[in-house]
């Protein structure tokens, strides 16, 4: 299991756009992708499990991945979060 820990830059916080293409992101891979905020957990293939943890700017987030391709999952996301998010 990888973790990548991440602070929300955007001034929107995870609104309905990039919460879309993240999750776009996500399904392009067969691990199990979680995004964590506040001890609250969503799947980060599903919007609205992502939409209903209201990130916003400046929260801390935790993405978890686990599964065989954990790794080019990890690489792909961690790289949208920090270009959109």
């Amino acid at each position: 299991m990888k973790e990548f820990k991440y602070v929300i830059t955007d001034p929107e916080g995870i609104h309905a756009r990039p919460a879309g293409e993240l999750v776009k992101a996500a399904k392009a891979f067969g691990c199990k992708i979680q995004l964590t905020k506040d001890g609250k957990s969503g799947d980060c293939k599903k919007i609205f499990g992502i939409m209903g943890l209201g990130v916003k700017k400046d929260n801390e987030v935790v993405l978890t991945f686990d599964g065989e391709d954990e790794e080019a999952a990890y690489d792909a996301v961690s790289k949208f979060m920090q270009e959109n998010l």
